[in-house]
């Protein structure tokens, strides 16, 4: 698009020199002789190859100046005929063709004080009017000369300006991955100090309690059994929630574990039925283990706050969303959880994260249901 505009601006211009040049020459024509077909072909060549000028600076200073310089011998030095060397000059100088637009312009400057040195015809008073009169084309050459160049030293500055802005937007990018990675270890080595040791008692007195019950010919309640799957549960969860903050990689699929997640939610006494509608399917893996957390959520406020009640769980798939639902027949309601919003705020982060939608709210018959629309385009 910026090409395509640029060339239209050079097309432009060069129409518009070239009408002006050759409004100029025919109307300011030798002693007002109407110009010959090769000088007006020399004059209209000259600007419109200025349509090209930044594609080839050097060929169009060339021909430019040769146009320009045929028609001033020809013809007479006139200045119009050099606009378009002009501009060709300071187009060459922008392009780095500094030398050549200097060896191209002597000639054009030499002609020119030539012929206005010869028209002095020996008068002293004349001669130096005659110098005067060539200062100016001259100093038109040197100023397109040297605008170049002012135009390339810009350009190039603001190219390293902005070299070195992206060198610093990405050594803050790098930075801040260095960073997010040297957090993600603590956490780590803080989830593993602090949480490894406590589920690890658990687990352990759990199991020391099932086997003097069973020693003593006791029968062992549902809710020790319980607790012992759960922290063998939660063990490897958090063995595999450490992993995943190590590498910084995405842990297995979730949602193939979800029976097992069901069996111990029904082991508290909590009544769970799972209904799956749509074609099941691989998810992304963000999107499956998202999945999983929400009904892990929902089920654990359920036996927490919902009181006797019932829980039914739906994954719809549909063709571009996965639809979690976890609806209860409970008596809890937001207002009534011990930190309220804190489980419903990690869900909603999550789903936010992978560009879906959660709503969660009292259900219109009584419970609490939760929705999550995530979305899960087929691969």
């Amino acid at each position: 698009m910026a090409s395509a505009s640029r060339y239209q601006f050079d097309a432009a211009l060069a129409v518009a020199i070239a009408a002006g040049v050759l409004a100029a020459g025919l109307l300011g024509g030798v002693d007002d002789a109407a110009p010959a077909p090769l000088d007006l072909v020399l004059l209209v060549l000259a600007p419109l190859a200025l349509v090209f000028r930044r594609r080839v600076p050097r060929a169009v200073l060339l021909v430019a100046a040769g146009c320009g310089l045929a028609y001033s011998l020809r013809v007479h030095p006139d200045p119009v005929a050099t606009v378009a060397a002009l501009v060709a000059l300071y187009t060459a100088t922008k392009a780095a063709h500094r030398m050549l637009a200097i060896v191209v312009a002597l000639p054009l400057a030499a002609q020119t004080v030539i012929h206005e040195l010869m028209s002095a015809a020996g008068s002293r008073t004349a001669f130096q009017d005659a110098i005067q009169e060539a200062i100016l084309p001259v100093g038109w050459f040197v100023a397109a000369i040297v605008g170049g160049e002012v135009a390339r030293q810009r350009c190039a500055y603001l190219h390293e300006a902005e070299q070195r802005v992206a060198e610093a937007e990405r050594t803050r990018e790098e930075l801040a991955v260095r960073r997010a990675g040297e957090e993600r270890l603590r956490i780590a080595r803080e989830l593993h100090d602090s949480l490894t040791h406590s589920i690890s008692v658990i687990k352990l007195q759990a199991g020391v309690a099932i086997h003097l019950a069973r020693k003593r010919g006791e029968a062992v309640s549902d809710a020790l059994l319980a607790i012992q799957s759960a922290s063998s549960d939660a063990t490897r969860e958090l063995r595999e929630t450490l992993e995943v903050l190590r590498t910084d990689q995405s842990g297995p699929s979730s949602l193939d574990r979800l029976p097992d997640l069901l069996a111990r939610a029904r082991s508290t006494g909590l009544r769970v039925d799972l209904n799956v509608t749509g074609r099941s399917r691989l998810l992304p893996a963000e999107v499956d283990r998202a999945a999983y957390r929400i009904v892990q959520e929902s089920l654990t406020n359920i036996t927490r706050h919902a009181g006797p009640a019932s829980a039914a769980v739906t994954l719809d798939y549909g063709a571009k969303v996965l639809t979690v639902r976890v609806e209860d027949d409970g008596v809890a309601t937001v207002d009534e959880l011990p930190v309220p919003g804190v489980g419903l705020s990690g869900m909603r982060e999550r789903v936010a994260a992978l560009g879906g939608r959660l709503t969660a709210r009292p259900a219109t018959g009584g419970g609490f249901a939760v929705r999550a629309d995530l979305p899960a385009e087929i691969r």
